[in-house]
């Protein structure tokens, strides 16, 4: 069994979702977010996200992490404050030793809907599917869900191809 940790990083909500996978079976251990102040400043929100995946990380032990990529819009700043975001998504689980990987939206949606094109209702759908029982807070959770099982199918396809096995 190895406990992954999906992140969906955001810097006024952050989505978290922890999955243990078993083979190919997946089972949906918890998901949340971590909400911060907007009337704070942005150091402040930053330490809030930090604190709180570190108590995440260290209360769950995820064996892996996987966070998403950032997507450009067109409004800068807010790119770059969910830069910072992500920064720190992607520091905390490498300080205490967890290993991070990183997918873009488009690579998240086709591993678990099977189209890069799908919309946030059709993610949040198959995650309940491939998650039975979940009960999901809200959509940046279902969204850090998915990228967790992204890592899941991810890491199956390499365990494949590192014993030689062709995936069809």
């Amino acid at each position: 069994m190895v406990r992954l940790l999906g992140i969906d990083p955001g810097l006024r909500f952050t989505g978290w979702g922890v999955i243990d996978v078993v083979g190919n079976r997946l089972r949906h251990v918890e998901n949340g977010i971590i909400a911060t102040n907007s009337a704070d400043s942005v150091p402040d929100r930053l330490k809030v996200l930090h604190d709180n995946l570190l108590m995440l990380i260290n209360r769950l032990e995820p064996a892996e992490a996987a966070v998403e990529e950032t997507y450009v819009n067109r409004n800068g700043s807010a790119t770059l404050k969910l830069g910072y975001a992500r920064g720190v998504a992607l520091l905390v689980p490498a300080l205490v030793g967890v290993s991070v990987a990183e997918y873009g939206a488009l690579s998240v949606k086709k591993s678990v809907v099977g189209t890069g094109s799908a919309d946030k209702k059709q993610v949040e759908m198959m995650v309940r599917r491939l998650l039975p029982g979940a009960e999901i807070v809200r959509a940046d959770a279902s969204d850090a869900l998915a990228v967790a099982i992204c890592h899941a199918h991810h890491r199956a396809s390499a365990r494949h191809i590192a014993a030689g096995v062709r995936m069809a």
